[in-house]
């Protein structure tokens, strides 16, 4: 029996790892997701739009549409919110939805949706008591997030360094989370 083909948004934030999208596509695609993006403003400065968008066959979006225009994007069945910057997560953890990009996770937690999500601060933003607090929240309101903060860049570095996004762990947890739903 074919397996459905579900539905992946992945939310990319302004982060390094964002420019790095498209081999994820590629691979959820391999894993038999169909895959839209969509990103934050700054998210736009990392993320390479044109070519994701050639990849998924959808627009890479990053504002609002109108009420009565149509979506062209199909019904969402998990997200993926990959890199999710210090303001995105502590943003989404107090509900706020100012952005197409944190608008449709509060919408998903709302709708009981599967939600991974890859906080990628620098070390110092990290260890922000109010970026703690945010991640707790996130974890409690049932979304899977996958952080270890001895893998984050440094301040003001630049370049990842020894930074390793993990990008291993977030397709783990893809595949996961497609099994789950596949059965």
């Amino acid at each position: 029996m074919a397996q459905r083909k579900l539905v992946l948004y992945v939310i990319a934030c302004g982060g390094c790892p964002a420019a790095e999208l498209p081999a994820l596509v590629e691979h959820a695609q391999g894993e038999g997701w169909t895959v839209c993006v969509v990103t934050t403003p700054s998210g736009t400065k990392f993320a390479d739009a044109e070519r994701l968008s050639e990849l998924t066959g959808y627009p890479a979006r990053n504002d609002y549409k109108r009420p009565e225009d149509p979506d062209v994007l199909p019904l969402p069945d998990v997200f993926a919110v990959v890199p999710a910057t210090f303001n995105t997560t502590s943003k989404w953890a107090q509900k706020i939805s100012d952005t197409l990009a944190l608008g449709l996770p509060n919408e998903a937690l709302g709708l009981g949706l599967p939600v991974v999500a890859v906080p990628w601060p620098n070390v110092a933003l990290a260890r922000h008591p109010s970026f703690i607090s945010s991640v707790t929240l996130l974890r409690e309101l049932g979304v899977t997030v996958i952080l270890d903060p001895e893998r984050l860049p440094a301040p003001n570095s630049g370049a990842p360094g020894a930074a390793s996004f993990p990008w291993d762990e977030l397709r783990k947890e893809l595949h996961d989370m497609r099994l789950s739903l596949d059965n």
